[in-house]
């Protein structure tokens, strides 16, 4: 099977949980690479980070020109309207991600998936259709694109999901990440939602959450 390449940053022992992170509309899966050793993980947790690569493809909102995304948003109005087929393939893809740390060892409760502006919204769609139940999900400046039509699987009803949003988001409005959990919690689920005083980035505060989250998250 051919799977999406990816940047794979290894722990000291043998990997014993994972972390599949992924990136935003245009930029590339070494993006959140550099923040894995300010998260600061215990050599004990022994946790494999991966970071895969969107295909490029055209994007409407940007003129059709070609660059990486998980999927065509079409129009930048507050409902983002986006090619749904395209975002379900890429969850997918994802999921193939997931299925083989499974093979390689790793429990499914030991793996989080991660995602950032449009990787959260793939992340939202693999992580609460999978099979299995996962350790955790956490999306950043991002929304719920497939809320109308996902249907979530019973083994990932009580998942542990961990929202965050820049309060200055000029591209992702927080009004979107308060949406996304408050049609998670129509469907039954639990999230955390926290905001921080940024735009549509990563701040040092964020990633000390991060850090805490992964951390029981990851600790099985």
């Amino acid at each position: 099977m051919s799977y999406l390449p990816c940047i794979e940053i290894e722990p000291s022992l043998a990997a014993q949980s994972a972390v599949i992170w992924l990136h935003g509309l245009g930029a590339s899966g070494d993006d959140f690479a550099p923040i894995v050793p300010h998260l600061q993980l215990p050599d004990s947790l022994a946790t494999r980070f991966i970071f895969p690569q969107a295909p490029s493809r055209p994007v409407t909102i940007n003129g059709g020109m070609v660059m990486p995304a998980w999927y065509d948003i079409l129009s930048m109005d507050i409902d983002r309207t986006i090619d749904e087929q395209q975002i379900v393939e890429s969850a997918n893809q994802i999921i193939a991600l997931v299925e083989r740390e499974i093979e390689r060892g790793i429990e499914a409760s030991r793996i989080v998936l991660a995602g950032f502006s449009q990787g959260g919204a793939v992340a939202y769609q693999a992580a609460l259709e999978f099979d299995q139940s996962l350790g955790g999900l956490m999306t950043m400046s991002t929304y719920f694109a497939t809320h109308e039509t996902i249907i979530v699987n019973p083994a990932n009803q009580d998942l542990n999901i961990f929202v965050s949003h820049g309060t200055q988001d000029p591209v992702v409005a927080e009004e979107l990440g308060q949406r996304a959990v408050k049609l998670l919690q129509e469907k039954g689920l639990q999230p955390n939602y926290k905001t921080y005083p940024m735009q549509h980035e990563v701040s040092l505060a964020q990633i000390q959450d991060i850090s805490v989250w992964l951390k029981q998250r990851l600790a099985g």
